[in-house]
């Protein structure tokens, strides 16, 4: 059945002409009476005829395009046919008047015939176009190869097509290179997490055989592994977390909690978490704290976005050297700095930062003690308040900045 728009669309047309040859008819004085009559017959005689030519197009809807054209064409020329031959059996055309008009009829046809030949002739090149381009979007390896569309010959929406379908395979393309960094990340999170358990826990193992075999005995040295297995115990423990955060973010699941504090709070409760780090390190610890507007942010999760950004910066950060973490409030909200004397970060390595497992190289001053987890979830944090963490080499280290909007207070 024809959709109804269409069907709506094709009454109105109809009802547009009665109306413009009734007025037309007026126009010249013609009688009322043969003006209804005129317009009556040829109207129902003409529809008749139009609607057989409909018919007959709907079955050739999967024929080429020249055939659909042709018979377009066809159907009007038979439509105006039917009307003249009605008019002159009602006696409003004389037998030589019809001829004339079959006459001009059948010229005007030949035109008519050329020009939808022409116009199936265009609408099929350019459908083979579009498919010939859609064929070349997908390579021999099946990689999306992302394209400029040709230029399309026939009507504009075969090229609007050839553009969309460009549009559509620089996506694809760049979702199969986010799919593929992804999968490169995963790789390397696999490959760094199998190394930070591994580690703790062959330290575990063997201090747990050498206890029960009493290979160690004197107290002292029972007590250091008893240290030593729960210190790796707590590693674990925390590279556990840091994985379960991280799965909680990527899955889209991270919900922020109930408790919120003002961003003023969540850091100081970061800086006097991190004091002590800094001290045993032998890192100076500086403050730079304005007045911030009130923003409220998840107290657990904020504050560990901000203690691993300052713990970060610690561990990368040589004895007697110093940490600055300066806030301040800005025109949109508040921005955090987190300043460290690490030596920078290469200028290729700073976009990598804040991948999943990401350690940088030894200019960086690698430490085992990290999963290279931190950062990844400090982002993910901060973006779930809706706020954005860049990292830039400043001086003699590097800054990390995170950007809250006034919108992240709940």
């Amino acid at each position: 059945m024809a959709h109804p728009r269409r069907l709506a669309g094709s009454l109105v047309i109809l009802a547009v002409a009665l109306a413009a040859a009734t007025v037309l008819a007026v126009a010249f004085d013609f009688p009322p009476r043969d003006i209804a009559i005129l317009v009556a017959v040829a109207g129902v005689a003409s529809s008749a005829a139009g609607v057989a030519g409909g018919l007959v197009l709907r079955r050739l809807r999967s024929r080429p395009a020249r055939v659909q054209t042709m018979t377009v064409a066809l159907s009007s020329v038979l439509v105006a046919a039917t009307g003249v031959v009605t008019a002159a059996l009602a006696m409003f055309i004389s037998f030589h008047d019809l001829v004339l008009l079959f006459v001009v009829l059948i010229v005007a046809s030949g035109v008519a015939f050329g020009a939808a030949w022409q116009l199936g002739d265009d609408i099929g090149a350019g459908a083979q176009q579009v498919g010939a381009y859609a064929r070349t979007m997908v390579g021999g390896d099946g990689r999306i190869a992302a394209a400029i569309a040709p230029p399309v010959t026939g009507p504009g929406e075969l090229a609007a097509l050839a553009g969309e379908l460009a549009d559509v395979s620089r996506r694809l393309e760049e979702s199969r290179r986010r799919e593929r960094a992804l999968e490169a990340s995963r790789r390397e999170l696999i490959a760094w997490v199998s190394h930070d358990l591994r580690a703790p826990l062959a330290t575990i193992r063997a201090m747990a055989e050498a206890l029960d075999d009493a290979v160690v005995d004197d107290d002292a040295a029972v007590k250091r592994y008893h240290s030593q297995i729960r210190t790796d115990a707590e590693r674990l423990t925390a590279l556990v977390d840091d994985l379960f955060e991280l799965s909680r973010i990527n899955s889209g699941s991270l919900r922020l909690g109930r408790e919120k504090v003002e961003v003023c709070d969540a850091l100081a409760d970061a800086l006097a978490g991190a004091g002590a780090a800094a001290e045993v390190k032998g890192v100076t610890l500086v403050e730079r704290v304005a007045p911030l507007p009130p923003i409220d942010v998840a107290a657990r999760e904020f504050c560990r976005a901000l203690d691993n950004l300052i713990d970060n910066a610690i561990r990368h950060t040589p004895p007697g050297r110093a940490v600055a973490v300066e806030a301040a409030a800005t025109a949109g909200g508040a921005v955090v700095h987190v300043t460290d004397a690490c030596g920078g970060i290469p200028e290729a390595d700073l976009p990598r930062v804040f991948d999943i497992a990401f350690r940088g190289d030894q200019a960086r001053g690698r430490d085992d003690r990290g999963g290279g987890l931190g950062l990844a979830i400090s982002r993910g944090l901060v973006e779930a308040h809706g706020g954005t963490v860049t990292v830039a080499n400043h001086g003699d280290g590097c800054r990390f900045t995170v950007t809250l909007p006034s919108g992240a207070r709940a």
